[in-house]
């Protein structure tokens, strides 16, 4: 049937109201939350479908209307009374994973829950609080269920007890904490909300399947066509159809889930101009038990394929069931719910990818695929000839797979599969693999092994020449060795072989059939035990290596210091409130920058950028642009009406004109109708280039000595007489790599000319009006009084939107002034990472003096950041860093420097924690390496190096209200380190292949803006006649609670309850030169002008107040505006005394400290480098917290983020200058299964600070640097590895710690089979 001239009328259901729509482009992708990945589900594939968005399923105001959907709300209101949304902009998704897991299970284990969100990201939270939440609807919801519900810690009993409490008993003598009765002290709690509030789940209220659509199931269904510009959608109905179609359109490519070929369109800017959607056609989704196996029709999902297999494995015999078991396996970690429910099974074959979980173990096994033609049917068997090429099988162009057999295993086989990828959930292979061995019958003689590896090759390739090498031999001892030394050579990788890891994957291939081997000798051992078995048991020691990966479900405490008794219930100050903006996040109802309604005759902009990193532009050519439906106009250097000079230190520029010096380097943008026209007009513009050589790495800068200037020292003492004291002088140095911030909302602008006087209205996600405001006006040509900079919400920040948003909201002003029309922007992730850049990758060198009980004498520290093309935030990063190469230590003698490297990547900018991260972490690889040279546990040597009360720091700031070795100690005591460290030992020494570690860490973090005039803020208080508060003040809302908090600061200043107070946004026409949201300040600075202001208005209302002394604030506002009494007020406040001059080593470059420690345990899997997180145990000194639940929050985000810095996130750049890990398909940040397994917070009790807001301390950066315990407890695993190889010295391991580093750090016999470098000489990748 050939498709219609015209395309066909899509029709779909949303929310339950019904859409049709005639005029559909195929290349369009569902942009609303479901349980599909929304920005890659084709608006085509919904023809025929009902779809349920987070706005469908509940909303704030149905709490008005008990009629309406009360399941839904309930869905929404746990996830926002359990703290579980801060920026709010993954909220919708996750609720969305939570809906459809209880729409299919209402009653689901905590497994279930934590499997459904395996396809979920939250950068913010830690994603503890979400799963808090959501574990009340478990059925096993009994881990910490007690805490929660307040009626005893889970930590005081169970095995999952170690210390018999949750302050371990000790904390204030007998007895935990939390039962102490004292009246003179104040109670510790763990209610961070009440469960018993939540309303109860009713299936009876689900939203009614639309009944046109239940009529349709019962219909002939007709072939359908839509058209768009580019590309035409057929969908089928018949196989006949399909056959006939195929052999029309031969290059036709056949989509289902849209998994691959969407991302191929949308981010590889390929084009398929016709379509065929097999999901209608029923044998391709018949499932048939044959005798020899299972036969799926090739667009069964991956779930329905899961499910199928999961069903034989729980009723078939063990024996028929080891191919189907391996592939669960694989399916277990494939991608996420969201994918695997729309992925196709022939989609995974025939994408042909080399690095594909299933196509291993098809090959492995010998699965049949039937292919069909108009000539016919075909069966072929999945071997080594069946990929021809990169992306390319032997299937015909037009033929179709029909169905794929994945066969039943016989007696006396046996089949495992293995994976291994930078993250366990939702991550691509860096090596898989399927191996499959059959015995001849009652003998441990091999009769047939097929071992089949995916990336390490351009293709899923064959071991052949190993595998013929076994055939005939008995699996033993001498097999192993043959095994390994034949795969080392036939799995042979060039060293430049892409994706590079060529050491690790080699040595994978090895540690992959010693698995194997293992595995199978065990179940041998199993079916022929006896005394006359055949083949050697699995040494005890051994056995680890052979377990499958299991996490126990989370178990996690955290306490905080209850309000004072008699603290009115109307002052929230202390109290866990939730976020204020968190139902409406969790409805999807909260604005974003991006969901500004659009604008009549709005414009969309997409930046042209650099290919090259370094290089002159010989020539720019928009004319083929032109020819692109509604293209408007290109913009670059030529069209700004004031200055392209910008930059925090005046050296950068809003367009590049002569020169690139970075890949990313914006040169222009294209201005168009929509999105999609101004992002294919944006590649047709055509740029020559005449390259340079570039500068990348840190090590490349040095050479050509590449920096930026000043270069800051720090000098305390004499060091050299420091050195000659010394029983012992180590030297030695550590790399940091860099990280994306990896906000979920990427940068967003939206530009209004407002057409007169040079007025212009910025909606922008930034963390940084004042810099905003300025740096527009400076490119128009105006003053700043004619910019309007207004925020509401950022969907994250980090410090990645301190200032980077102004290379792209600079670039939209332009565009709006020029055309005189409303231009919106907002980034695709990878163009997000490609021009923001990240946190400052570091290179520490140093050279220590030391006495033999480990005590610090002398030090010699040099710092290289890599800056990137300009100077941006570079020397105030350089700056704390220095200031916190001390850590937490007294060294008496110190001389530092930090060199910052000026290259051509994209500017590093600010990050939580701003430079304080790398310097710390430095610090303590030195003070591990102390340990090992003198012998001694490693927590003794830290404790004995700590600062006491009244210390001078290197920099000569007195250390006031010292609460550090109080952390210390409780946390010790609370985490029962030292029994759980005999625990580790002998773990240790009964398994060879896992091995544990443990490691506790301290921090000190300074408090205030390092340029001391950025620590000022200002507020603005209006009071309406009907006593309701408008509140506006100079930070802005990235998720971090400060709206929350600054509403119950005003709250208890002005004795009213926070219902009657509210924050819009942030804007520059009501406080002024705002300094940025950053630096963990913005709660001190704000709060005390939110006060101020506060105390002005009851200043004025004094009067009245005492002339009706018993009257409400609503009848004391009336009389004040009736006599006249302003009800408006401004606040301001600065930091007082605070100031550092380098130069003098003098002076008070913070206000305060935030003191905090973490104890975390780990374990390693020696073979593959994998690691998951035990246990994390934080004590965590903030203050009296305004808020305990945000605070908590705080604390945990930072620590998981944390996590993913020194553990998990790694950016790659080519020898040229390009980012390799763009985009979430290549760089990981840590997902819900990341976190530790037992999980426990505890905010320091009894510790007010005088120097902050009602006695509270800053809680936003202080915490991630606790995570480098998870670092240094993995660095303490390697070392019991390496320990069982013979080798005890101190070696060297650079952040992060990926399973990469990790495995090529557990030096055996397997790696030293695989020629590669000495981990202690591994380069930095920039």
């Amino acid at each position: 049937m050939a498709p219609a001239e015209t395309g066909d009328e899509l029709v779909f259901f949303v929310n339950g109201k019904k859409v049709v729509e005639k005029d559909v482009d195929p290349e369009t992708t569902l942009l609303t939350h479901h349980t599909a990945n929304a920005c890659l589900f084709p608006i085509c594939a919904l023809h025929h479908v009902a779809v349920t968005t987070v706005e469908g399923i509940g909303n704030t105001k149905s709490r008005l209307h008990p009629a309406q959907l009360i399941v839904a709300v309930t869905f929404q209101e746990r996830i926002a009374k359990s703290h579980g949304s801060q920026c709010g902009f993954c909220t919708p998704g996750i609720v969305m994973s939570m809906y459809t897991l209880l729409r299919n299970k209402p009653k689901p284990k905590m497994e279930d829950i934590e499997d459904a969100f395996q396809g979920n990201l939250c950068r913010c939270t830690g994603y503890r609080p979400i799963l808090e939440g959501y574990r009340t609807f478990a059925v096993d919801s009994n881990y910490c269920s007690g805490v929660v519900n307040g009626t005893g810690c889970c930590r005081s009993k169970g095995e999952n007890s170690m210390n018999g409490g949750c302050c371990g008993g000790k904390a204030n003598g007998p007895g935990c904490c939390m039962n102490e009765k004292e009246e003179n002290v104040m109670m510790m709690s763990s209610n961070l909300f009440d469960s018993s509030e939540f309303q109860p789940l009713d299936p009876t209220q689900e939203p009614i399947f639309p009944p046109e659509l239940m009529t349709q199931r019962n219909k002939k269904q007709k072939q359908v066509c839509f058209k768009g510009e580019r590309v035409m959608w057929i969908q089928p109905t018949t196989l006949q159809e399909l056959v006939a179609l195929k052999s029309q359109y031969p290059s036709a490519k056949l989509v289902v889930g849209n998994t691959e070929v969407g991302i191929e369109m949308r981010l590889k800017n390929m084009l398929y101009p016709v379509i065929l959607a097999p999901a209608w056609i029923p044998e391709m989704n018949a499932v048939q038990h044959t005798e020899t196996g299972i036969t799926f029709g090739a667009a069964c999902t991956l779930s329905s394929v899961e499910e199928v297999l999961r069903k034989a494995v729980a009723e078939l015999p063990p024996y028929k069931t080891e191919i189907f078991q391996a592939a669960l396996e694989q399916l277990r970690w494939f991608a996420g719910p969201q994918i695997r429910n729309v992925a196709a099974l022939g989609g995974n074959i025939m994408t042909a990818s080399p690095i594909s979980d299933l196509n291993p173990v098809l090959m492995a096994s010998g699965s049949k695929l039937t292919l069909m033609s108009v000539e016919g049917k075909r069966t072929i068997t999945m071997d080594e000839k069946f990929f021809t090429g990169y992306r390319k099988t032997v299937v015909k162009p037009e033929e179709v797979l029909l169905s794929v057999e994945i066969p039943y295993s016989k007696e006396d086989e046996y089949f495992s599969a293995f994976k291994q990828a930078y993250r366990r959930e939702d991550d691509i292979a860096i090596v898989t693999c399927g191996m499959r061995v059959l015995f001849q019958r009652g003998t441990s003689q091999v009769q047939e092994v097929k071992l089949s590896y995916g990336g390490m090759a351009p293709t899923t390739i064959l071991a052949l020449k190993t595998c013929q090498e076994l055939t005939g031999r008995d699996w033993n001892e001498k097999l192993l060795q043959d095994a390994c030394r034949l795969l080392a050579s036939e799995m042979a990788l060039s060293p430049s072989a892409p994706g590079g890891m060529v050491e690790f994957r080699r040595t994978l291939t090895l540690s992959f059939f010693f698995k194997f081997y293992l595995t199978v000798l065990q179940k041998l051992s199993k079916h022929q035990n006896g005394p006359n078995s055949l083949c050697e048991p699995v040494p005890p020691n051994y056995v680890s290596a052979t377990e499958l990966f299991h996490k126990d479900p989370i178990a996690n405490a955290q306490l905080f210091q209850e309000v004072p008794r008699g603290q009115s219930v109307e002052d929230m100050v202390g109290r866990p409130l939730v976020h204020v903006s968190a139902a409406k996040q969790a409805c999807g109802e909260a604005v974003y920058c991006d969901d500004i309604p659009h604008y009549e005759n709005e414009l969309y902009l997409t930046l042209v950028t650099s290919t090259k990193a370094h290089a002159k532009i010989l020539s720019i050519d928009a004319s083929e642009a032109q020819s692109v439906p509604g293209y408007v106009c290109f913009v670059s250097a030529k069209d700004i009406p004031g200055s392209n000079i910008t930059g925090i230190a005046n050296d950068e520029t809003v367009f590049a004109e002569n020169e690139v010096t970075c890949v990313g380097h914006i040169i222009g943008a294209v201005i168009a109708d929509t999105q999609e026209h101004s992002r294919r007009a944006a590649r047709a513009v055509k740029i020559k280039y005449e390259e340079l050589k570039p500068i990348v790495t840190i090590q490349e800068a040095i050479e050509k000595q590449s920096f930026f200037k000043p270069t800051k020292r720090i000098k305390k003492g004499d060091v050299k007489k420091g050195f000659e004291e010394s029983d012992h002088i180590l030297e030695g140095e550590m790399y940091l790599g860099g990280q994306e911030h990896f906000y979920l909302e990427t940068h967003c602008t939206l530009a209004v000319p407002k057409g007169e006087d040079g007025e212009m209205e910025l909606f922008v996600s930034t963390q940084n009006l004042m810099k905003t405001q300025e740096f527009t006006a400076r490119a128009l040509g105006v003053p700043s009084n004619r910019i309007l900079v207004r925020v509401k919400r950022m969907g994250g920040g980090f410090g990645g939107k301190e200032t980077r948003n102004t290379i792209l909201t600079t670039v939209v002003a332009v565009a709006a002034f020029k055309t005189g029309r409303p231009v919106r922007c907002m980034l695709d992730r990878d163009e997000d990472m490609l021009i923001s850049g990240g946190r400052h990758p570091f290179l520490g060198r140093y050279k220590v003096g030391f006495m033999k009980n480990g005590k610090v004498k002398s030090l010699e520290v040099s710092y290289y950041s890599n800056g990137g093309n300009s100077v941006d935030l570079s020397h105030g990063v350089m700056d704390r860093a220095l200031l916190h190469l001390d850590n937490s230590y007294n060294i008496p003698n110190l001389s530092s420097v930090g060199f910052i490297c000026k290259t051509n990547l994209p500017s590093n900018t600010a990050f939580r924690g701003f430079g304080g991260p790398q310097g710390m972490m430095i610090a303590e690889c030195w003070m591990g390496d102390i340990a090992r040279k003198c012998g001694l546990p490693p927590e003794e040597v830290r404790k004995i190096n700590l600062y006491h009360e009244g210390d001078l720091t290197h920099f000569n700031q007195k250390l006031e209200g010292f609460t550090l070795r109080r952390c210390w100690d409780e946390c010790l005591s609370s985490s029962n380190y030292h029994a759980r460290r005999k625990l580790i030992e002998e773990f240790n020494k009964q398994n060879r292949w896992k091995k544990r570690g443990m490691c506790i860490i301290p921090t000190k973090f300074g408090i205030s803006f390092t340029v001391p005039f950025l620590n000022q803020a200002g507020a603005l208080v209006h009071v309406y006649t009907d006593g309701s508060v408008l509140l506006t003040h100079g930070g802005t809302e990235m998720g971090q609670g400060l709206h929350t908090k600054m509403i119950q600061v005003a709250s208890r200043s002005l004795g009213i309850p926070t219902s009657k107070i509210y924050i819009s946004e942030t804007s520059t026409n009501t406080v002024p030169n705002t300094s940025p949201t950053a630096a963990s300040v913005s709660a001190d600075i704000n709060g005390m002008a939110v006060h101020n202001a506060c105390q002005t208005i009851l200043k004025r209302l004094e009067p009245i107040k005492q002339s009706n002394p018993k009257g409400s604030w609503e009848q004391w506002i009336k009389t004040a505006y009736e006599s006249c009494v302003s009800l408006s007020a401004t606040g301001f406040y600065r930091i007082p005394d605070v100031g550092y001059n380098f130069e003098t080593n003098e002076g008070k470059p913070f206000c305060y400290f935030s003191y905090g420690v973490a104890c975390s345990e780990v374990e390693i899997d020696c073979l593959t480098g994998d690691h998951k997180n035990i246990r994390t145990d934080i004590v965590m000194d903030v203050g009296t917290s305004l808020n305990p639940a945000i605070d908590i929050g705080q604390i945990e985000g930072a620590f998981v983020q944390g996590i993913g810095l020194y553990t998990m996130e790694e950016l790659r750049y080519s020898p040229e200058g390009n980012l390799y890990t763009r985009g979430p398909g290549m760089y990981k940040i840590p997902a819900f299964g990341d976190i530790p397994t037992e999980f426990y917070v505890s905010l320091l009790r009894d510790c007010p600070n005088s120097k902050a807001i009602y006695s509270s301390k800053a809680v936003g950066e202080p915490p991630l640097f606790l995570s480098a315990s998870v670092f240094y407890a993995i660095k303490d695993a390697i070392y019991s590895a390496r320990e069982d190889s013979g080798m005890t010295e101190s070696f060297r391991l650079d952040s992060p710690a990926t399973p990469e580093r990790i495995r090529n750090a557990c030096v055996d016999t397997f790696t030293k089979m695989v020629t590669f470098r000495s981990p202690d000489q591994s380069t930095p990748v920039c």
